[in-house]
């Protein structure tokens, strides 16, 4: 893991930005610092296995407590992103080439840990042709072959600049969760995702559900870099006309003073309100919290959306 302290060294594509002022946490976004015998007992599977995870590398602030419960979160195809979001803390610039033996080592890492759901994630990989689709889907058929009873999620890039069939081939093999995320409302993807398209991700993630109705849809947004509420429920609206199924949204909290300015710490009440506002225009699953993440509880939440799906079916 890179040192984290060295924003210039981790991204040197962001060292020419002015700084930006990071606001002191409020109560309620504070977590305490990773110390349990059960949390270095994951993170030394985890690096026996040569395996990267996106709560190192995107400094999320459960890894304390998810890794102490066994449960995190693998990112494949390398730490270093073709994009240049200018929220996220993993480093951008030319990645190595794909490691063939990462799916296997993935699934080792899998069933040592004893996962009962896993969520599997990458960086984007714009210099290759399929996007990593392949990847993504040999990673899975491992994990099956190991730890059949394990339910799979991903949470995949935008495959943007690749042929349909991309999307195709991850869908193929079949993860239980299907998530990609939209980050932002579409207002502030010039500054926030500016390699991304808003309405190409909602179109991926609708095509998923044509592909094969019985996925689990996922996608998720921060709050706090500038958005307003009126744009937080259109995103709702956006997502239900995609059909997608459960909707994650939490507080965004800027790595570096590099990084995008933090608009205002938004409010576990508000973050109420969104829940409520979600239920009510459909969606299955609903996390909106302070500290909520695309993988946070992932498998708790996993087991209710089939419940909720279960229900609705009935219904």
């Amino acid at each position: 893991m890179r040192d984290l302290k060295i924003p210039e060294q981790r991204h040197p594509e962001k060292a020419h930005r002015p700084d930006n002022a990071q606001p002191k946490k409020p109560a309620w976004i504070r977590v305490k610092a990773p110390n349990s015998a059960a949390y270095k007992q994951t993170r030394d599977i985890l690096r026996d296995n040569k395996l990267v995870t996106v709560c190192e590398e995107a400094g999320c602030p459960n890894v304390g407590e998810c890794w102490s419960q066994s449960h995190a979160t693998m990112m494949i195809m390398g730490d270093i992103c073709t994009r240049g979001c200018t929220f996220c803390n993993i480093a951008t610039g030319r990645p190595q080439a794909l490691d063939l033996f990462e799916p296997g080592r993935v699934a080792d890492a899998v069933a040592k840990l004893g996962l009962k759901h896993v969520v599997i994630t990458s960086v984007d990989r714009d210099d290759l042709d399929d996007g990593g689709a392949e990847h993504f889907a040999q990673t899975i058929r491992a994990i099956r072959k190991r730890s059949p009873a394990t339910t799979i999620e991903i949470l995949t890039p935008d495959f943007l600049k690749c042929a349909p069939e991309a999307l195709e081939v991850v869908v193929a093999a079949r993860p239980d969760v299907f998530n990609h995320n939209l980050e932002t409302v579409p207002g502030l993807y010039p500054g926030v995702r500016p390699g991304a398209r808003y309405f190409h991700s909602l179109r991926l993630l609708q095509r998923v559900k044509e592909i094969d109705p019985t996925i689990f849809t996922k996608s998720g947004i921060m709050v706090g870099l500038g958005e307003d509420r009126q744009s937080v429920l259109q995103v709702m609206d956006d997502m239900r006309a995609a059909d997608v199924d459960f909707i994650t949204i939490g507080q965004y909290l800027q790595p570096t003073p590099k990084h995008h300015v933090i608009d205002r710490f938004v409010t576990p009440d508000e973050f109420k309100g969104y829940e409520t506002a979600a239920y009510g225009k459909g969606f299955l699953m609903v996390s909106a919290t302070p500290l909520t993440r695309s993988s946070y509880h992932a498998g708790d939440d996993f087991a209710r959306l089939r419940t909720a799906r279960l229900a609705s079916i009935k219904g």
